[in-house]
């Protein structure tokens, strides 16, 4: 007559079923809460809470015996170290399983395993997402388009309605008198130039008395030689 064992099968061989549980275990360990199928999380109730009562007592034998299973030096390390700590004190009982409802699409029925000490830590996909529609999209699109008119007119009103600073002509009358200035400068310095580069021209008196003094010369000099 045929007898079945006891535990949970999850559809899978041995060696495809042994190596699912010792994937979620370490999951476990590392996040001390995940989310999975119900009968999986019950499967790995069994399968993780004998580790850790060896993990209790931190020897050379029950380190290399849940190496056995888990396959993992760090998950191992970690379930020595913290695990074992927080749960010294509790003689059995280590997981907690939490239905949350069933999966959409297979309606499979869905499950949160986690660790009983730690209570304060919460899963990662906690977060929440918000539906979204492609009507509400249109609509969104549209109440901020003339919103955004709007601000953009208002900010045009405020940059046309703000007084304009007025023009210093201070400084550009200061220039023009500087420029004057020097323009009267070149000039009175051009003609002074001119006068002193261009040779005296001789007056008629002056020419006069040049021929009467030759005269007298010649005058004097036929009296010597006479």
């Amino acid at each position: 007559m045929r007898h079945r064992k006891k535990g949970f099968k999850l559809g899978r061989t041995y060696g495809h079923r042994r190596a699912t549980l010792a994937a979620l275990s370490c999951a476990l360990i590392r996040h001390k809460r995940i989310r999975t199928t119900l009968a999986k999380a019950k499967a790995l109730r069994m399968f993780i809470e004998p580790l850790i009562t060896r993990a209790k007592e931190d020897t050379t034998h029950n380190r290399r015996q849940v190496f056995r299973y888990l396959q993992d030096k760090e998950a191992v390390k970690e379930l020595f170290g913290e695990i074992a700590e927080k749960v010294n004190g509790r003689p059995g009982g280590y997981t907690r399983v939490v239905r949350i409802g069933r999966r959409p699409g297979d309606g499979a029925e869905m499950a949160v395993i986690e660790l009983v000490d730690y209570n304060d830590v919460k899963p990662a996909d906690s977060r929440k997402t918000r539906r979204r529609t492609r009507r509400g999209r249109g609509r969104g699109r549209r109440s901020e388009t003339p919103e955004a008119a709007a601000a953009t007119t208002q900010a045009a009103e405020v940059e046309a309605a703000a007084p304009e600073a007025p023009e210093t002509a201070e400084p550009e009358a200061q220039v023009e008198q500087t420029t004057a200035e020097a323009e009267a400068a070149a000039e009175a310095a051009t003609p002074a130039e001119a006068e002193a580069e261009t040779p005296a021209e001789p007056t008629p008196e002056a020419s006069a008395e040049e021929a009467t003094e030759e005269q007298e010369k010649e005058d004097q000099e036929k009296k010597d030689a006479g």
